[in-house]
């Protein structure tokens, strides 16, 4: 296919490699120079413009920082003008639900297909093309992104309505948080109190504390020799990146008056956490949280 592709970052870039290594034709935008022109030596074809990227595309993807930038590129910047009414147009953006409705809403009313696709993986699953692909929007247009996602990613799932995707991912990450801000407090309880982190992280994810974070993501440093934590929590998914989620879901759960205090909890020690210049740091690096504490 003709793929048009804005947005080249950590997420961005390894994503359009894995098109390309599929056999898709790609026009590439980015604001940053450099970042075109490492996919250009892969193959794909500089655009000077988002509206030059789209041109003619058979799908468009976007993969942006925030809702308030999919609203300016799609609506302010009214790139959907220059879209084809036979274009499919993915954003896999982690955005706020109601942003991603009301773009999607104004695709619809030009006759264009949109769905919200936003990933989980991070940046290692998006370098090995294993993404998980959590979609919001028609299901006839889900079927046809199907063949363009599976170059990206193993798993893809229809969430429902458009704006679903959104809500399926905050949900994940929130409870993502609160999984490792918990697993960092209980291994290093039982450090302090003597125990070996290895040893601990065995039994427990063996016993009823069992958890994803126990199985492929250990925050103490040495216990996983290919996690973060083991190379001073550089790359994977950064604490920002988390307190961003964190903070969508604290605005999701505001809007309909629901009742989320372990994710509150958990945004507050991100942020508590970002404050002591960690923000640049895998997410798992929570655990220096625990142990500066005690250090003081």
């Amino acid at each position: 296919m003709d793929i048009g592709f804005i947005g080249l970052g950590q997420m961005g870039c390894p994503m359009a490699k894995n098109l390309l290594k599929a056999g898709h034709r790609l026009r590439v935008y980015d604001l940053i120079p450099n970042a075109v022109d490492t996919l250009v030596k892969e193959g794909a074809v500089a655009a000077h413009s988002a509206h030059l990227a789209v041109e003619n595309a058979d799908v468009v993807i976007s993969m942006l920082p925030a809702g308030e930038h999919v609203k300016q590129l799609y609506l302010e910047n009214k790139l959907l003008d220059s879209i084809n009414t036979s274009t499919l147009v993915i954003d896999s953006s982690t955005i706020d639900p109601d942003s991603a409705r009301l773009v999607a809403a104004e695709a619809k009313k030009k006759g264009i297909k949109m769905l919200d696709a936003p990933v989980s993986g991070g940046t290692a699953g998006a370098q090995a093309g294993t993404l998980t692909f959590i979609v919001g929007g028609d299901a006839e247009a889900v079927t046809i992104a199907k063949p363009v996602l599976q170059a990206m990613g193993k798993n893809i799932f229809h969430a429902g309505a458009s704006g679903a995707g959104q809500v399926a991912k905050i949900c994940n990450n929130m409870l993502l948080a609160i999984t490792m801000a918990g697993t960092s407090e209980a291994l290093q309880l039982g450090v302090e109190q003597g125990l070996d982190p290895q040893v601990l992280a065995d039994i427990m994810n063996n016993s009823s504390g069992g958890n994803w974070v126990l199985q492929r993501y250990n925050p103490y440093p040495g216990v996983m020799p290919e996690a973060p934590a083991s190379h001073d929590y550089q790359g994977g998914f950064r604490v920002e990146l988390m307190l961003k989620d964190l903070g969508l879901a604290e605005h999701m759960a505001l809007s309909q008056a629901s009742r989320t205090p372990m994710g509150a909890l958990a945004r507050n020690l991100y942020s508590i956490h970002a404050a002591q210049g960690s923000h640049a740091r895998d997410f798992s690096s929570i655990m220096q949280l625990y142990q500066r504490h005690m250090d003081e």
